[in-house]
């Protein structure tokens, strides 16, 4: 089996130039929606966390500290810092008090946003994209000119960002990435990091409304031959009911009309954390139907299983982790499958596929590892590179035991070529989603 999926590998990658050259060739364009904002990296080191506890919080007791709903105060970003770098989870946080968190650490610039960084890791590679910008800043139009990333301008032509002006203000996101095995120290006291992950502090503006560009919709709807698939995300920073509400109705309607003129295109929508419970059943309940494919990491699954659905969910049993999927699809009637992406596999669950979904879960992988490894988009020769890495044994594992099980028969999982301490632990998925849409 393992020099089977080898080969599979080395195939999937060795297809991969004539398949970008044929969509170039083409005029095929992946869409891709919904929001942007600057990141802002943190270059964090744990000794500033410690030096900054023991300047700040001396008498703190590490294991007890716990994240703040939104950061104002100094002891409020580092309770938050140690909560989530202890626990080794990821998540994302409110900011209030920015200048504090730009003056604790040190930054450089980054493209935020599911659907502009799954764009960035295809623009690597030459695959054409078509994006909907919501925070079209000087800095994020700059992060997003390259060659084969498009906008739609306001007369409804295909431009590249160098040639946008903006119309909203800057979001940021500050990015804190942490290591496994990094220590945090404070007196005695000593917390060793058990997980690489990251933690996001977010602070909300545009995409608090996340405002529709009509022209990105139109030039979709009015050329729906050329985009092979249409990616939905990002709803996940929406806090008012009603403005959810009518985005959901808007994407419902103008997913019918791009299937109405392209009935093979594929309906994506990437999941997402969710500031709001309520909010999130809302989206479940509108979007999944009309999505071909719904895609999550092994949290949101767990997340949404027991948050939504009430289920029990061991993400550790990939049996129960199938069934857990399974159990969504016919909950929200998504209208194929379901992706499960995480570090040690992909799967898609659901009815057999025009597309041939292994190859595109293998692209998939092989972005994600590829920026987890380098620490930005892979390009032809960092992808190429990770073929030669092992995959992951949990990944081989968890393949053998689904194929001797009854989901076998309609589910499909691919290990990933696997890195224990990533260099880079943001937009992993992000990267993920932009190869797994090379398959359609």
């Amino acid at each position: 089996m393992k020099e089977d999926l080898e080969k599979s590998y080395r195939k999937a990658f060795e297809r991969l130039k004539d398949n970008i050259e044929n969509r170039t060739d083409q005029g095929k364009l992946i869409a891709m929606g919904y929001t942007s904002n600057l990141d802002l990296l943190c270059d964090f080191h744990t000794e500033r966390l410690s030096e900054l506890l023991q300047q700040h919080m001396p008498d703190a007791v590490l294991t007890e500290l716990k994240s703040a709903e939104i950061i104002r105060t100094m002891e409020d970003l580092l309770s938050t810092l140690v909560c989530f770098c202890g626990g080794g989870f990821g998540g994302e946080v409110d900011v209030d008090n920015i200048s504090l968190v730009k003056d604790s650490f040190p930054f450089t610039y980054g493209m935020g946003g599911t659907a502009v960084q799954a764009a960035m890791a295809l623009a690597q590679v030459g695959a054409p994209t078509l994006c909907h910008l919501t925070d079209d800043s000087p800095e994020v139009c700059g992060l997003l000119d390259l060659p084969s990333i498009y906008v739609v301008s306001p007369e409804g032509e295909l431009i590249h960002t160098d040639r946008v002006m903006q119309t909203h203000e800057t979001e940021l996101h500050f990015i804190f990435q942490f290591k496994k095995g990094d220590r945090i120290t404070l007196g005695d006291q000593e917390l060793t990091i058990p997980c690489s992950n990251r933690v996001i502090l977010t602070k909300i503006t545009v995409n608090g409304e996340v405002p529709f560009y009509t022209p990105y919709f139109d030039w979709i709807e009015n050329n729906a031959g050329r985009i092979t698939s249409n990616l939905a995300s990002s709803f996940n920073c929406l806090f008012d009911e009603a403005v959810l509400n009518e985005r959901i109705r808007f994407v419902r309607e103008h997913f019918a009309r791009y299937k109405a003129q392209n009935p093979d295109g594929i309906t994506f929508f990437e999941d997402a954390h969710f500031h709001s419970l309520a909010l999130r059943k809302r989206c479940l309940e509108e979007i999944y139907p009309c999505s071909d494919i719904a895609s999550m990491n092994e949290e949101e699954l767990q997340h949404t299983l027991e948050d939504v659905c009430h289920r029990t969910a061991d993400m550790d049993d990939i049996l129960a982790c199938v069934e857990g999927a399974k159990h969504l699809r016919d909950t929200f009637g998504v209208r194929k499958g379901i992706i499960v992406h995480t570090k040690d596999y992909s799967l898609y669950t659901g009815e057999p596929l025009a597309a041939d979904i292994e190859t595109g879960l293998m692209y998939g992988n092989l972005f994600a590892t590829a920026k987890a490894r380098h620490g930005w988009y892979g390009t032809w020769e960092q992808i190429k590179g990770i073929l030669d890495l092992n995959m992951s044994e949990r990944g081989l594992a968890c393949r053998e035991r689904l194929l001797s099980s009854v989901h076998a028969r309609d589910t499909i999982l691919v290990p990933t070529k696997y890195i224990d301490k990533p260099k880079y632990t943001i937009g992993l998925g992000d990267s993920f989603v932009g190869g797994v849409q090379l398959c359609f």
